[in-house]
């Protein structure tokens, strides 16, 4: 397992600070919202995501394997979600000054549940206990190094895309800023349902 963690760890940076949905939707989010109301879905990536990992390392590949419509079928329905979450970030903010009411920064809930559809998440999932984990009697000790890992590098990773929002929030200043910022993030986060489909 030494032999790996070094390997392991810059695949986990790489892998949770690269931009994809969560990172799309926290940088909306902070930007948004601020930090401070960002914390729960931050959390809940963080939650969802090492949930996602443990039931990968406890064979959720091999379902994928036994029957890939399955995940042909989450492909299909993260990308749906993901048009319903670009759509919300589209039309979220402040407008005149005020939050819109119906306009809600994600719970932990939603969050944690959306990693489940998240396809990005799925593919690091699986390439991760694949990749990383040693077999035999050694597997479940090196599959929960490498949730712990993740687990560490998760937070710092995704806080700096938080923090960016939150920086593009300041120059935010009036509605048509706001407006054309939250339909750019929505835009990209339908752009990856294009990446998710291929």
């Amino acid at each position: 397992m030494e032999n790996t963690l070094i390997p392991l760890l810059f695949y986990s940076i790489s892998a949770c600070i690269t931009p994809g949905p969560n990172n799309i939707m926290l940088t909306a989010s902070g930007a948004n919202f601020g930090f401070l109301k960002t914390i729960p879905h931050m959390f809940g990536i963080l939650g969802g995501m090492v949930g996602l990992f443990a039931l990968t390392a406890g064979g959720l590949n091999l379902i994928f394997e036994q029957i890939p419509v399955l995940q042909t079928i989450l492909k299909f329905a993260g990308a749906c979600y993901l048009l319903y979450l670009a759509w919300m970030i589209a039309t979220a903010g402040k407008m005149n000054g005020e939050i819109k009411t119906d306009s809600k920064p994600f719970t932990f809930i939603q969050a944690a549940l959306f990693q489940f559809l998240n396809p990005k998440a799925l593919i690091m999932g699986v390439t991760a206990m694949s990749a990383f984990t040693l077999t035999g009697d050694d597997y479940l000790y090196s599959a929960l190094i490498v949730i712990l890992v993740f687990a560490i590098v998760c937070l710092p990773s995704i806080s700096v895309w938080v923090g960016f929002g939150v920086g593009i929030g300041r120059f935010l200043s009036n509605d048509l800023h706001r407006q054309v910022f939250n339909w750019s993030m929505g835009l990209l986060t339908a752009a990856t349902v294009i990446l998710i489909l291929q």
